[in-house]
């Protein structure tokens, strides 16, 4: 190889060289302003879009009504012994450090129980963690339905009685963003900081 010819090739390569560093601060500046979740992001998603039910004032209720608020939805009963208190009782706590914000988060509860979960029953449910919690109370086939939709498994489980049947049931949230769409799939047990700091994301963006 020449001189000339080896000279030519060099500045071919620096000009590579330099098209790929311009390429590389352009997709990093594209992935600064990508959001960043503690929760699974599950943006575009083409199921939980919505629902249609009760609550327990028997008003029906839809994402609709809650429009310009974030909305953290869980499938849970009332007379869960653990994660369904457990999580209710975080949600209250991210509500109280959203401060100036806690009004723009909406807790929805919807009930895997309805045969013992009736509308006085979930009233004092919701009231023993924040009155602003809304429950929901589907039907029996309003259940399986939304269910579906919502990919949430729930199984009876047979007790010593007749009534002291237990429910195993997903224990995951959907949050919903301001403006009812769904954003993230929060797992049972990442806590109350990583909460709070997913919504306030969603309410920056």
């Amino acid at each position: 190889m020449n001189k000339r010819n080896a000279l030519r090739l060099m500045a071919a390569g620096a000009g590579w060289v330099g098209v790929g560093a311009t390429l590389g601060l352009g997709l990093s500046a594209c992935s600064e302003t990508r959001q960043s979740f503690n929760a699974v992001d599950i943006t575009g998603a083409d199921y939980a879009k919505d629902f249609s039910l009760k609550d327990a004032d028997g008003k029906v209720r839809t994402m609709a009504d809650f429009k310009g608020k974030l909305v953290v939805l869980f499938f849970g009963y009332a007379q869960c012994p653990d994660v369904c208190p457990t999580t209710m009782t975080e949600m209250a706590q991210v509500k109280q450090q959203l401060g100036k914000d806690a009004d723009k988060l909406q807790v929805l509860f919807v009930t895997v129980d309805p045969a013992r979960d009736t509308a006085e029953v979930l009233k004092a449910y919701m009231g023993a963690f924040d009155p602003s919690f809304v429950a929901l109370i589907p039907t029996a086939d309003e259940l399986v339905a939304v269910a579906k939709d919502y990919k949430v498994y729930y199984k009876k489980v047979d007790g010593k009685t007749p009534t002291s049947y237990s429910m195993d049931h997903s224990a995951a949230s959907y949050v919903y963003d301001t403006q009812g769409k769904l954003r993230l799939y929060a797992r049972y047990g990442a806590g109350v900081a990583p909460m709070v700091s997913d919504l306030k994301t969603l309410l920056a963006s």
